[in-house]
């Protein structure tokens, strides 16, 4: 029931995304409110709410396999989660982790590229984008975002969200890059977050993960939802799962994610076994209306959603796919990466 519930938020949701809808509704802009209140004082209890630069993972991943043929591309986007903000060391980065899955994997080399900004919004998304197709070199295979908590703790619309990931996937799709999204987080799994906001800010996460979905498929992307996954387990071991300032992932926590967004990763360019690309109904997996795939990926982390058949009299139809996670080896130092592929220094947009 509860899961049916969110498929309608999130349809609505999308549907406003589409269409330029307005926002969301009073009692939902209060418990927003509220929540981000929360998640300010937590932050600033920790390191007067500073928190260091992400190191930069940029390079060649995977050089023992070097064989002559020209590496793969991956390109990380969104927000201090993708650019890695919580650890010390370059290759505990989720860039760093899912380069080096991805070179095991694909028995290539993989050059790594971060144009991510800690403490960005979705609409930060377009500047980035115009970052990555703007290189001198050849546009990415794939493309990983991760974006969606800023969004929610300060207080942006999640039709305009959506609206904002929607064009950046829509953007990197028509350029020929696969795109894979991990939906925003589970909020409430944030150890400051105290009952009876900590309820508020899974809802409104999940929501937001939830259409995020919706409008990631309808463009050709896949998702991987983070927010059941950072969520129980992140409860379970916090002093494990998060980094020194209690608010982002520790490295256990990073190479946790890195593990589940690495199939979606691998399935995206052809990587994945076939006999792995169908549905398995031991494990639940099947064709569902993109909104339902949509709702119960939200509370299910891990899980991946990806258009599957044409429009119906239902919507658009999805595949739901709960893959197995993959265990990577935190990488040797990276190459460094060709000069045309640097981006700027990345500076801290806002409050993470």
């Amino acid at each position: 029931m509860r899961s049916m519930s969110r498929a309608r938020v999130a349809r609505r949701i999308a549907a406003g995304a589409a269409f330029g809808g307005g926002g969301i509704g009073l009692a939902g802009a209060a418990a927003v409110g509220l929540v981000l209140a929360e998640v300010q004082l937590a932050k600033r209890s920790v390191g007067n709410g500073i928190a260091p630069i992400p190191p930069r993972a940029n390079g060649l991943y995977g050089r023992s396999y070097a064989d002559g043929s020209p590496p793969l591309r991956l390109t990380m986007l969104g927000d201090s989660t993708a650019a890695g903000q919580g650890v010390r060391r370059a290759r505990q980065t989720p860039g760093a982790l899912l380069a080096q899955g991805l070179a095991a994997v694909a028995e290539r080399p993989v050059e790594l590229l971060n144009v991510a900004l800690p403490g960005a919004q979705s609409d930060d998304l377009d500047r980035q984008v115009t970052l990555v197709l703007a290189n001198s070199g050849p546009v990415p295979d794939v493309c990983v975002i991760m974006i969606g908590a800023n969004d929610v703790t300060h207080r942006m619309p999640p039709t305009k969200s959506v609206r904002y990931l929607s064009a950046a996937v829509r953007r990197l799709r028509t350029a020929g890059c696969e795109v894979v999204v991990g939906t925003c987080p589970d909020l409430g799994s944030v150890e400051q977050v105290y009952q009876p906001l900590r309820w508020l800010a899974r809802r409104v996460s999940r929501q937001l993960a939830a259409a995020q979905t919706i409008g990631v498929v309808e463009q050709g992307g896949r998702t991987v939802s983070l927010g059941d996954l950072l969520g129980p387990e992140f409860s379970a071991n916090p002093r494990e799962m998060f980094s020194l300032d209690n608010y982002h992932p520790s490295a256990e926590g990073y190479a946790t994610a890195a593990m589940a967004v690495l199939p979606t990763v691998c399935a995206s360019l052809g990587l994945w076994p076939a006999e792995e690309e169908r549905p398995d109904a031991t494990r639940n997996e099947g064709f569902l209306p993109v909104a339902r795939a949509a709702a119960q990926a939200a509370s299910e982390g891990g899980t991946e959603v990806t258009a599957a058949m044409p429009t119906g009299p239902r919507g658009p139809w999805a595949l739901l796919k709960r893959r197995r996670r993959q265990r990577i080896e935190e990488p040797e130092p990276a190459a460094p990466a060709p000069a045309a592929s640097a981006p700027s220094e990345p500076t801290e947009r806002a409050a993470p």
